[in-house]
């Protein structure tokens, strides 16, 4: 798997200095987790679901979660079930001559992520790991779900050391009553870091639900607005960030998902401004973006991003290539990241864009975060915007 694999080879050397790293399976999970990018959810009883899958991955995403959850009725779980392991099939007969994304299973119960590992077989083998919903572990539900894990990860030799079959990862997710509401949050967000920590060889990344988070209020934010704006989900994103994203042990948390589609009626003014889309061709890029409401995807994104968290949640093929265009380190960014990592004995410097001020010891943590950022998406050419990479990858 490489990001931006997709364009053509001028086309990369046009546009990176510095072009993404090609990420095997088996590549170290930090790396893995920055790399993460848009992470594309689709219910597991969707018909066609390996033929969406590779659709979706010739087209850049190469992250998938296939959700047994929320997104599927409960009466309609076995069927999901039998439709999920159908597609996994199908898939395990690509492997051989088709790039598969890192694949996903969010199950609902450690019970059903141990039956469904091991109903899939050999077909378990094109899966990365596993989403764990409404991660606490104030009743003891964290811990079973990696104690299930870990069985399963034995039963299918999953274990280390092995080289081209690496242990089948978790993807927890912050979004439990427990871990929300005020009176709890601290110790249930702590408690659940513990839980977490002590099996960090099982774990890729933290993901927020936002949507569930909202739906411990009775809220539901529109797509004039981003999740900032809620203001007591936004107070719980930014508890998890303490909690979790914490210099020297800190985990990748994902952003929140951006739950809307195209729709052409609007409240407030776009948020996009015009002056990154100064030419032509990019100008009819913007005006896609606002039919699409797609500006508000892009404001959500740079929050996520100045409040710490790395790739976003999405329900829609076209909010990938904005979450990974928006990825992709500028090359100011990456002049800023290897100055301030120069400095090893500290001090400050004004930046070679001669706009800000970088200190070495206080910008470290962010400088080597981007850097691995870096890794995974590329370092832009020198004048390349954003708009630039996000009007190539939506030709």
């Amino acid at each position: 798997m490489r990001h931006f694999e997709f364009l053509s080879q001028p086309e990369r050397e046009r546009l990176f200095l510095l072009q993404p790293e090609e990420l095997p399976r088996n590549s170290h999970p930090s790396l893995l987790a920055v790399a993460l990018g848009a992470t594309l959810y689709s219910p597991a009883n969707r018909p066609g679901l390996a033929k969406g899958v590779l659709k979706q991955t010739e087209r850049g995403c190469i992250s998938f979660v296939l959700c047994l959850e929320d997104s599927v009725a409960d009466d309609d779980v076995a069927g999901a079930e039998t439709n999920l392991l159908d597609a996994l099939d199908e898939l395990a007969a690509h492997s051989e001559d088709t790039a598969l994304p890192l694949l996903f299973i969010r199950c609902r119960t450690p019970e059903q992520l141990l039956d469904v590992g091991r109903r899939a077989g050999s077909s378990l083998d094109v899966v990365a790991g596993f989403v764990l919903p409404k991660f606490e572990n104030e009743t003891g539900r964290g811990r079973a779900f990696f104690e299930a894990l870990r069985q399963l990860n034995s039963e299918a030799g999953r274990t280390e050391p092995a080289p081209n079959l690496p242990p089948l990862l978790a993807m927890p997710i912050i979004e439990d009553p427990v871990t929300t509401h005020v009176e709890t949050r601290t110790a249930a967000l702590h408690n659940a870091l513990a839980v977490i920590n002590s099996n960090q060889d099982l774990v890729l990344c933290i993901r927020i639900g936002a949507t569930d988070m909202s739906g411990a209020f009775g809220l539901r934010r529109s797509r004039d607005l981003t999740i900032y704006h809620v203001n007591v989900v936004a107070n719980v994103i930014g508890d998890v960030v303490n909690v979790f994203g914490r210099t020297g042990s800190s985990w990748v948390i994902t952003g929140p998902v951006w739950e809307h589609f195209s729709n052409k009626e609007r409240v407030l003014r776009p948020l996009l401004r015009a002056t990154p889309f100064s030419t032509v061709n990019e100008e009819d890029l913007r005006q896609r973006l606002l039919l699409e409401n797609l500006d508000g995807l892009i404001r959500e994104i740079e929050l996520d991003q100045a409040n710490g968290l790395l790739g976003k949640t999405v329900i829609h093929p076209s909010h990938v290539p904005v979450v990974h265009s928006m990825s992709v380190v500028s090359h100011e960014e990456y002049l800023d990241a290897t100055d301030i990592l120069a400095g090893l004995s500290g001090g400050v410097q004004s930046s070679s864009y001669g706009n800000k001020m970088n200190e070495h010891k206080p910008h470290r943590s962010w400088a080597e975060r981007t850097l691995l950022r870096a890794k995974a998406f590329g370092v832009a050419s020198p004048g390349i915007s954003f708009a630039e990479l996000l009007e190539a990858s939506m030709k």
